[in-house]
């Protein structure tokens, strides 16, 4: 299984074992557990993954062990970033989580991404949006969740549109990627639809 999945598995046993996840929001085959900064390199890797990064907006920089691991301590004390972890064998898979978080208008903006190709088109990042949207509408009283996706990134946009986003607009060729200039499409969320009501 760890071939197939290529990410982290968890590290714990019933005898007191050190435990890397831990199942803050529970999902059918996923789960969102605080960022364990242990798991630097594997987000080294895939901040330095071109198909990755070209999404995030932040495929020309380069990422080292030491710069990425700042960054994963300040994700994991702040806000509300999480961990994507597969329920069967708890391997990480990804990142979610939600930032610009405004308690007075009920708004926030989220991002995700999902590390290894292999589990990319499996439903995973829709499942977990839907974790973070329930979360972020039933737990936080969020009204607006919104995000950011390259127009290019068709298989994102239809993961989203399950998750529970329609798009409202778009900034058109605002993104630079590769030779070519791609819209930035704006998604968002409303907790009144999202519930059905």
């Amino acid at each position: 299984m760890r071939e197939r999945i290529y990410g982290l598995g968890a590290a714990h046993s019933g005898n007191g074992g050190i435990m890397r996840y831990f199942k803050k929001i529970v999902g059918q085959r996923v789960y969102l557990s605080p960022i364990n900064v242990d798991d630097v390199a594997i987000y080294t890797k895939w901040m330095n993954d071109c198909e990755i990064t070209g999404n995030l907006g932040n495929y020309r920089q380069m990422i080292s062990l030491t710069s990425e691991k700042g960054f994963l301590e300040k994700l994991s004390t702040e806000g509300h970033n999480y961990a994507i972890v597969l329920l069967e064998g708890d391997f990480l898979i990804g990142n979610i989580g939600l930032c610009d978080i405004d308690h007075v208008n009920r708004k926030a903006t989220a991002g995700i991404f999902i590390g290894e190709p292999v589990n990319r088109g499996k439903g995973y990042g829709s499942e977990a949006m839907r974790l973070l949207l329930e979360y972020g509408f039933k737990t936080l009283n969020l009204h607006n969740i919104m995000l950011h996706v390259n127009s290019d990134n068709e298989q994102a946009i239809a993961s989203y549109k399950k998750a529970g986003f329609r798009e409202y607009g778009r900034r058109r060729e605002a993104v630079f990627k590769k030779g070519y200039y791609y819209d930035d499409v704006h998604m968002e969320a409303l907790s009144t639809e999202f519930f059905g009501g």
